[in-house]
């Protein structure tokens, strides 16, 4: 390893969470401020919790939405042009 490149390694760094939950852990920072840790966090506590700002679940939701609709309109017409180039004929 190159000399005088590389952060400063604190093997006994200290993690504090919003839930109040303080542990060590290795890092290049001496203290982490978390909001989610592993007690807290719903994929190791199997808690349902949403954390969600600004709505963005329901923003994903919606677009989603908006694009299957559209989906569905457009294949819709497809279909409909395709019945009358075969009535035509």
């Amino acid at each position: 390893m190159k000399e005088k490149i590389h952060p400063k390694y604190y093997p006994n760094a200290k993690v504090n969470c919003a839930c109040g939950a303080n542990f060590e852990i290795g890092s290049t920072k001496d203290i982490i401020e978390t909001e989610v840790c592993y007690k807290c966090h719903p994929f190791y506590t199997g808690k349902e919790k949403i954390i969600d700002t600004a709505g963005r679940v329901e923003k994903f939701k919606k677009r989603i939405a908006k694009k299957e609709e559209l989906k569905t309109k457009v294949s819709k017409a497809k279909l409909s042009s395709v019945k009358e180039a075969k009535a035509k004929k």
